[in-house]
């Protein structure tokens, strides 16, 4: 379970007296999230959710992201919304932990979407990207070229995973930091745009986790989306469910030749961001956490498809 920092009810009662939200009926932690230790709560005035901040997640960014839903969910993207305490806060202490709570969004989250499912995602963020306009803070993406050499150092023992790791990783590195992209329309990124994070109610499409949102290219995040929404368990790449998410994307925002050609390179990229993060949790575990960690061969696996990769069609543009 992904509870770190553990809340008894007589904290729950003391934390819920300065809200206006009912009385608990059902409180409980939850495997999903690896960053957060995150509770479901239940009242009798509705279904939230309580998360306290631990790891990666940086205080000064908790405004940015809270703030983000609430804007977000104002022009009318189905997404949590912070629930403000009696005196208008939307974060709270807890247990020394930063924590929030934010109304718990229904729906399903898919193991295996279809081409139908991916379009429906990928218009969806194509909409998230449109409503990010006009959000008054900034956030760098922590995670972008920048941050990857170092977090690359600090790895040791990544061909313990799989040989020739190493050498992947570095090789990867040295050529994508020098010649990323630059210049390509940007704006708010949600970044984490898995499967995992978008719940499914019938046609409606809903997005959680907003915990590693910043500024970047918006083709960036679509990279990101055609990586964990289109290759299948065999690590081959699905261009049917390319073409839809592509498409899909495309007919709610437009393209512009440079994104088109940046989009290679931007898959690349992205792979191996999640290569690095997965990489460095596998190795080093935290011992108070119940969840694996995931494995980073899905993603070494796909940066030497990319590799490969010398157009844009290839992905089913």
């Amino acid at each position: 379970m992904a509870v770190y920092t553990e809340v008894s009810f007589e904290e729950l009662e003391r934390l819920l007296a300065r809200y206006d939200i009912g009385e608990p009926l059902s409180f409980k932690g939850i495997a999903e999230g690896i960053e957060n230790s995150n509770f479901y709560l239940q009242t009798d005035r509705g279904a939230f959710f309580l998360t306290l901040y631990e790891k990666r997640v940086a205080a000064q960014d908790l405004p940015f992201f809270l703030g983000l839903m609430e804007h977000l969910a104002q022009r009318g993207v189905r997404c949590p919304l912070p629930v403000k305490t009696r005196d208008g806060h939307s974060l709270v202490m807890l247990n020394r932990r930063n924590a929030a709570i934010v109304t718990f969004l229904t729906g399903i989250a898919l193991r295996r979407p279809d081409a139908s499912h991916c379009a429906a995602a990928a218009a969806a963020l194509a909409g998230l990207h449109k409503a990010g306009e006009g959000f008054a803070l900034k956030r760098a993406n922590t995670l972008g070229p920048q941050g990857w050499r170092p977090l690359a150092q600090a790895i040791h023992g990544a061909d313990t995973i799989e040989g020739g790791m190493t050498a992947l990783i570095n090789g990867s590195l040295e050529e994508l930091v020098s010649g990323w992209p630059s210049g390509l329309p940007s704006g708010v990124i949600h970044a984490d745009f898995f499967p995992d994070n978008v719940l499914f109610v019938g046609n409606e499409v809903g997005v959680i986790d907003f915990y590693f949102a910043c500024n970047d290219a918006y083709v960036y995040d679509l990279a990101i989306m055609l990586n964990s929404w289109c290759f299948e368990l065999d690590g081959s790449y699905n261009i049917t469910k390319g073409q839809s998410v592509i498409n899909a994307y495309r007919a709610a925002r437009p393209l512009s030749e440079a994104e088109i050609a940046a989009l290679p390179v931007l898959m690349r990229g992205s792979a191996l961001r999640f290569l690095l993060t997965r990489t460095y949790d596998w190795l080093n575990p935290d011992p108070g956490a119940l969840v694996r960690p995931k494995d980073p061969r899905e993603y070494s696996k796909k940066l030497r498809f990319h590799n490969k990769v010398k157009h844009a069609r290839e992905y089913g543009l």
